[in-house]
């Protein structure tokens, strides 16, 4: 399970547009989002940095 601190997330199409683009290259990865704590929790096979770089491209930080 990796864990990133994302900014900029701030409802349900946020949540969507990261979980469909992690997907988009891990189609069985699970992602779960916590708006709260401005969290992505990823369980799959990608390095970090592809998963962190797929977050970037939809337009959110990744601090």
């Amino acid at each position: 399970m990796q864990v990133f601190n994302v900014e900029g997330m701030t409802c349900g199409h946020c949540i969507r547009a990261v979980t469909q683009a992690v997907q988009s290259q891990d189609a069985g990865a699970e992602v779960t989002v916590d708006l709260a704590a401005k969290q992505v929790r990823v369980q799959s096979q990608l390095e970090r940095e592809a998963i962190a770089q797929l977050i970037k491209e939809e337009g959110y930080t990744v601090v």
